[in-house]
């Protein structure tokens, strides 16, 4: 489904090998809470996706939970952004700024950190429309 979605859309797109539940489960263990299903979903489908200019549109499995747990406990970036503990990013434009689910309350919508002003804004109702809107475009500004 996810690969269609991809496909349909930028025709062009990379995939990696999928993610096996076992290692979707252990991505969960480590994070300390579980993915959201349609991030998971997608995971199982393919471990990664690319788009336009080889830009990481959704991470692999060992990238989100890595970046995640940086994010989460940094001191460094306690000091400079506001925190980071509701959101799970995913996904980066290639320019700095990063795609998340919010956590906390937990629901579909994907929301960008634009790292330049530490500002969280909705950008997507749900992963196939962050999908359909980001590869679309095709520039690194598309939420703009």
């Amino acid at each position: 489904m996810w690969k269609e979605i991809a496909r349909r859309t930028f025709p062009e797109a990379g995939f990696g090998e999928p993610a096996d539940a076992a290692e979707v489960a252990a991505a969960e263990r480590r994070l300390g809470r579980p993915l959201p299903s349609e991030l998971a979903s997608l995971l199982r489908e393919t471990d990664g996706l690319v788009g336009h200019d080889g830009v990481d549109t959704v991470w692999p499995l060992r990238q989100i939970v890595d970046h995640n747990l940086r994010f989460w406990s940094d001191p460094a970036f306690a000091d400079l952004y506001m925190p980071f503990d509701a959101l799970l990013f995913f996904g980066d434009n290639g320019g700095g700024d990063q795609f998340a689910f919010v956590r906390t309350p937990a629901r579909p919508d994907i929301f960008v950190w634009e790292h330049e002003d530490d500002s969280r804004r909705w950008v997507a109702r749900n992963l196939e429309d962050y999908l359909v809107r980001s590869l679309a475009d095709g520039g690194d500004d598309w939420y703009r």
